[in-house]
């Protein structure tokens, strides 16, 4: 009698312990994290006549594209060839390759600020404001950033009486007359200053002379951060003259 009984529970056994292997399920391993640097190598295109993405590091190799000025990318290591010294970078959107150095330039890298400061002074035209504007976005410490203020005010103000000019012969004071709509609001409404005032740069607008002015704001900051610079007198003559011109009637 003992041997069944022995028998059958040797069996309830088995049946149990193959149920629970049939139960227990091997845990996948997790997929391996990976960590981003925090203080990635950014640069900035400041150059768009250089800025060919290739795919080797030559003035021969495949182009992958052309960026534009004013794109963001890391830089991933350096190689010299050709004569010069090429970045292998990564942009936005999923394209890598290399980059001729100077078509770039990046805070972290010294000797960048003084040299996006000599290409700004010989620019001219939009490409100078913008080239101006990308300066004093990516470099808030550099020596040479009362001279790009000083001077991008400049920039503004003479941006601003082609403007003025060009609104008057445009804007026909009989039709604003007609639109019962105050004057001024035509002339702060006027379609050349929405290029400027989407990179955040401001006009002001006197109302007796018909004239647009910049509104100094490079020339304050000047003032309040660089006080002992040359460029601070400067800055404060032009601050003057601002507020002479606004109050000028006709």
């Amino acid at each position: 009698m003992k041997r069944p009984i022995l028998l059958l529970l040797l069996l309830v056994f088995l049946n149990f312990n193959t149920e629970a292997q049939r139960r227990y399920v091997k845990p996948r391993p997790k997929p391996a994290v990976i960590k981003t640097v925090a203080n990635s190598d950014k640069a900035i295109v400041i150059d768009e006549r250089l800025a060919v993405l290739r795919n080797a590091p030559s003035l021969f190799a495949k182009p992958i594209q052309r960026m534009r000025r004013g794109r963001v990318v890391t830089i991933i290591e350096t190689r010299e060839a050709d004569g010069i010294t090429f970045y292998r970078v990564a942009a936005v959107p999923n394209a890598q390759g290399w980059v001729q150095r100077e078509a770039v330039a990046g805070k972290l890298r010294r000797g960048d600020d003084e040299r996006l400061a000599r290409l700004v002074q010989a620019s001219n035209g939009f490409d100078q404001i913008e080239r101006a504007r990308i300066f004093l976005e990516n470099f808030p410490d550099s020596p040479f950033r009362p001279s790009i203020l000083l001077l991008f005010g400049d920039l503004m103000e003479e941006i601003a009486l082609k403007m003025s000019a060009d609104a008057a012969k445009r804007l026909s004071r009989r039709e604003m007359a007609a639109s019962g709509a105050p004057l001024y609001s035509f002339y702060l409404n006027y379609s050349s200053l929405d290029r400027y005032q989407r990179l955040g740069i401001g006009f002001v607008f006197n109302s007796s002379t018909k004239l647009f002015h910049y509104d100094g704001a490079s020339w304050r900051e000047i003032i309040k951060k660089s006080p002992a610079a040359n460029e601070a007198v400067e800055a404060q003559k032009r601050l003057d003259s601002l507020k002479e011109k606004m109050e000028e009637t006709r």
